[in-house]
């Protein structure tokens, strides 16, 4: 099969997890908020450290309030999903989640801060 020049000779695949507000989710005080966000973000951060959350952020403009916040990781998409399932947001039911295997052209995205391989390196089949 011939090459198309529009698509990459090869990939990196990435395992993202887009966090959502979902319906229905529970009302909670402002202090009872304010504490949960602050064990979201400790339960972050204590992924960042261990290597297998690369990068993560909130949201700010965007089409659909629903949407709060992304993070890529440096694993699978079932760990990924596993250690959402770990968040303090998640459990509370503040959060929900999507994880999605993200393909871009193979050497596109650097991450100067991980300390070890983020993605696979992947190439469309033939098929």
């Amino acid at each position: 099969m011939a090459s198309d020049p529009d698509v990459p000779d090869a990939f990196d695949v990435y395992t993202v997890v887009v966090l959502r507000r979902p319906p229905g989710a529970p009302a909670i005080s402002d202090d009872d908020l304010t504490a949960l966000q602050a064990r979201h973000l400790a339960y972050r951060a204590e992924l960042r450290r261990r290597g297998v959350l690369v990068v993560n952020g909130p949201f700010d403009l965007r089409s659909d309030p629903a949407y709060r916040g992304m993070s890529i990781f440096a694993c699978d998409p079932a760990e990924a999903a596993r250690l959402s399932d770990g968040d303090p947001s998640v459990i509370a039911g503040r959060l929900a989640y999507d994880v999605l295997e993200w393909w871009v052209g193979a050497g596109s995205l650097a991450f100067p801060n991980a300390e070890g391989a983020v993605g696979d390196r992947r190439t469309m089949s033939d098929d």
